[in-house]
């Protein structure tokens, strides 16, 4: 019986040592999506400018974009050259809210940063994730990432140029 009991486990070794050294990962797990149809519609039923990169910045990729008419909402997901999210979500949701379920439930506002002559406030977590949020009478704008700082208030002040004009 322990004579069987080792010849069963050295199948289940050497199956488990065949199928880790035959096993092919993926270079890019997440499948990139074409944002811009859903942006034309969103931009047309929404209501208030439809904020989004146009192009996309180089090296970045689009993964995830939804639009619900009722009740409104926009949300654009992006993967940086650097693998870090970073996702764009406009609702009449609160400000509140919205940083709850998009950042944390404990996120603690950091201060503010001028993006086209509005202000915007600026959320962070202890995980990383840095969040600028602005709310006007119809929608609250909020952009989220594991980016510097910096580099998202960049891309706030791109999306807000390239949409025309600040959400309100």
């Amino acid at each position: 019986m322990v004579g069987a009991m080792l010849v069963l486990l050295l199948v289940v070794a050497a199956f488990v040592a065949f199928r880790d050294l035959n096993r092919v990962e993926p270079t890019r797990p997440v499948a990139e999506v074409d944002y811009r149809q859903t942006l034309a519609y969103a931009r047309e039923q929404a209501g208030f400018p439809v904020l989004a990169p146009d192009p996309l910045p180089a090296g970045w990729r689009a993964t995830t974009v939804e639009f619900l008419p009722e009740p409104v909402r926009w949300h654009l997901g992006m993967l940086t050259g650097d693998e870090q999210y970073v996702g764009i979500e406009q609702s009449a949701s609160s400000e509140r809210d919205m940083v709850e379920t998009y950042v944390d439930a404990d996120a603690t506002r950091s201060g503010a940063v001028t993006v086209d002559g509005t202000r915007w406030r600026v959320w962070v977590d202890a995980g990383g994730d840095t969040a600028i949020v602005r709310r006007t009478d119809a929608v609250t704008a909020l952009v989220v990432g594991r980016v510097p700082r910096d580099e998202l208030a960049g891309f706030v002040a791109d999306i807000v140029a390239t949409s025309g004009r600040p959400p309100g």
